[in-house]
């Protein structure tokens, strides 16, 4: 009966254990999520449209930046120069094989926006300063110094000399990197 219930309580210890080293590997419900790479650079296409670039301060935090033309028709057709910097979160990767990890990422930052347009009454040069909100998932490919990413980001826009004071919305966006190291 005495090796029964050690057994037992040896069992519940190794679970326990087991489950505790369970929760150092996982987070927010996912797997822990580690970048293959430092820095990687490419292309992004949507809103915004040009490059793209990406560099991890630790495993799962990074600063994400662009440079390129966004076109927006929030009132009517703008397109511009666009530059941003986020700093983005990767707390949980949905899966981690062999082959790729698929991490979840979150992030905040800022945009600066010239854009010009002319809606046949008026001209509608302008500039914004704005706050972005990135969400979205990386495809990390283990094997191959390349990413591939699809993003929403919510912006709010603060129009600096334009008929409007605020703008939201919502961006999509889709990418590839490579990565240097």
């Amino acid at each position: 009966m005495k090796t029964r219930s050690a057994l037992l309580a040896l069992l519940v210890v190794m679970v326990a254990m087991g489950s505790a080293e369970a929760r150092r590997h996982r987070s927010m419900g996912g797997e822990r999520y580690v970048a293959n790479g430092t820095f990687g650079l490419g292309l992004e296409v949507g809103a915004p449209f040009g490059l793209n670039g990406k560099y991890f301060l630790s495993d799962d935090r990074a600063l994400n930046f662009g440079v390129g033309d966004l076109y927006d028709h929030y009132y009517y057709y703008h397109d511009g120069l666009h530059l941003y910097l986020d700093y983005m979160f990767h707390p949980f990767s949905l899966t981690n094989q062999p082959a790729f990890q698929l991490p979840f990422f979150v992030g905040i930052g800022g945009r600066l926006w010239t854009f010009n347009g002319d809606n046949r009454i008026q001209n509608d040069d302008g500039s914004a300063i704005g706050v972005r909100v990135p969400v979205g998932l990386a495809f990390d490919f283990n094997n191959t110094p390349i990413d591939i990413f699809v993003q929403l980001t919510f912006v709010v826009d603060f129009y600096l000399n334009y008929r409007d004071n605020l703008g939201p919305h919502i961006e999509g966006s889709f990418g590839l990197r490579y990565w240097f190291n």
